[in-house]
């Protein structure tokens, strides 16, 4: 019993994880006109870019990974993303195109950031 809440609970914060990627890659889309949005996304942006290329680990996989012990299932030892969506989507692709692919998806999004800047900024 104790251990399917402890899979549950794995599962939730694996939606949660999924949620917050989805915000990191399209959030731009929901901040024009949003200052308080705008600037929660670029913190996630730049806090995305860290996870990447200074490799410390994010607290939703440490999460993920100790509640999925509990719950009796082996955990995985690569980063979420490598774990998923090598997976599911990018089947037999190096880690390392994953990161970039990553790093990409964010520098882009910062450059949506810069160009808004560059063309509402009030004259």
């Amino acid at each position: 019993m104790v251990e399917e809440v402890y899979r549950a609970a794995a599962a939730g914060v694996l939606m949660i994880h999924l949620t917050w990627i989805t915000w990191v890659i399209v959030g731009a889309l929901f901040t024009r006109n949003r200052p308080g949005l705008k600037w929660f996304h670029i913190g996630s942006l730049l806090y995305g870019i860290a996870v990447e290329t200074l490799r410390f680990p994010c607290p939703l996989t440490m999460a993920e990974r100790w509640l999925m012990v509990r719950g009796g299932s082996e955990p995985y030892d690569e980063p979420f993303l490598v774990h998923y969506l090598d997976l599911i989507v990018y089947p037999r692709i190096a880690p390392e195109i994953l990161t970039w692919g990553g790093l990409a998806v964010c520098l882009f999004n910062l450059a949506i950031y810069a160009k808004r800047e560059r063309f509402e900024a009030p004259s």
